[in-house]
C-alpha cells in the first residue's frame, strides 16, 4: 500500500495583518543595518513581497500566528508601514524543520532570472532597485556566463559562487574549466580565492591565453611553477581513486560483512581475544568505520 505524504503547507495563501503575526525571534539592530536587510527593504518598497512569509496557525485556533520563516521580511513590512502580507500556512509550527528544506536560489539561477526578467522589458535600473545594486552590477551579471563552457554551467547551476570564480574560469580553456570546477565541486569551495589558486596551479597550455603570463596576487612565478607540478600529481590521484572507488567499497562491505559474522562467533572471537588481541582490535576498528560511513 502505497503511503501518504503530508504536505507541508495549506494549498491555500492567507492574507493577514501584520499585527496578527507572533515573531520567533526579534530582529537585531545589526540584522537592519546588513546588506541582506536592505535588499529584502527595497525589494518589497519597488516590487512587493516576493516570497511569502511562512506562519503556523496559533493552537486551538486562538492567539497570534506563529512567524515560522520571513523574519527580515516582516520586519521590513513594519518599517515601511505595511499593514497586511500575504503568507504560506505551514503544517509545521517548527522553523527549524522548515529552514532545514529552504533551497536558496542559486548564483546560476539568479543569473538565468535577471536575464529572462530583462528580456521581458524590465528596465535593468527597476531590477537594480529591487536588489539593492548598482545597475553595474546588473550587466556584470548579464554577461556573467560569457566565456564559461556548457558542462561547467550545467556542474554548477545550483551552487552558491562568488562572482569573481567566473572571471577566474574565463581565463582557462573549456576542459580545464571543467577540472577546476569539479575540484570545486569535490571540496565544497566555490570561492574566487580557491579558484585563483588553482588557477596559479594551471599549466600555461590550458589558459585562454597561454602567452599571456599569469599574475595572481601573493604568488611568485617559482612557487606557480612548483604548484603546477603538485596540481598535475594530485589530478592523476583523484582520477585514480575515482577508477577504483566503486570496486574498492565493494571489497570493503564484503570483507566487513565477513569479519561481522566472523565476530558473532564467541568462541572464535574469545581465541582472537586470547591469543591475537591486536588482530581481533584492528577486525573491530575496520568494522566500525565501515558502519560509519
Amino acid at each position: 500500500m502505497r503511503a501518504s505524504v503530508k504536505a507541508a503547507f495549506e494549498h491555500r495563501i492567507l492574507h493577514l495583518e501584520v499585527d496578527e503575526i507572533l515573531p520567533l525571534r526579534q530582529v537585531s539592530e545589526n540584522q537592519r543595518k546588513s546588506v541582506k536587510y536592505q535588499r529584502i527593504r527595497r525589494s518589497i518598497q519597488e516590487i512587493g513581497i516576493i516570497e511569502p512569509p511562512v506562519v503556523a496557525r496559533p493552537a486551538g485556533g486562538r492567539g497570534p500566528y506563529l512567524l515560522v520563516d520571513g523574519h527580515l521580511r516582516l520586519a521590513a513590512l513594519v518599517e515601511l508601514g505595511r499593514r497586511h502580507v500575504q503568507c504560506l500556512i505551514s503544517t509545521d509550527d517548527e522553523s527549524f524543520t522548515y529552514n532545514k528544506r529552504v533551497s536558496r536560489l542559486a548564483t546560476i539561477q539568479e543569473h538565468y532570472m535577471i536575464v529572462r526578467a530583462i528580456q521581458r522589458g524590465v528596465p535593468e535600473e527597476k531590477i537594480a532597485k529591487a536588489l539593492d545594486v548598482d545597475v553595474s552590477r546588473i550587466w556584470k551579471q548579464t554577461g556573467l556566463l560569457d566565456g564559461i563552457c556548457r558542462p561547467v554551467i550545467d556542474l554548477l547551476r545550483d551552487k552558491r559562487i562568488n562572482h569573481g570564480t567566473f572571471d577566474v574560469l574565463r581565463k582557462m580553456k573549456p576542459e580545464r574549466q571543467f577540472e577546476v570546477a569539479e575540484l570545486m565541486t569535490t571540496v565544497g569551495n566555490y570561492s574566487s580565492s580557491y579558484a585563483k589558486a588553482l588557477l596559479a596551479a594551471t599549466r600555461a597550455v590550458d589558459l585562454l591565453n597561454p602567452h599571456r603570463p599569469k599574475k595572481v596576487a601573493g604568488i611568485t612565478p617559482e612557487q606557480m611553477v612548483k604548484m603546477e607540478r603538485e596540481m598535475e600529481t594530485l589530478l592523476r590521484d583523484v582520477k585514480t581513486v575515482e577508477t577504483t572507488y566503486g570496486d574498492d567499497m565493494l571489497n570493503l562491505m564484503v570483507a566487513t560483512g565477513y569479519l561481522a559474522k566472523l565476530l558473532s562467533n564467541t568462541e572464535v572471537e574469545g581465541y582472537l581475544g586470547e591469543k591475537y588481541p591486536e588482530l581481533l582490535e584492528g577486525f573491530r576498528n575496520i568494522i566500525a568505520s565501515a558502519s560509519l560511513e
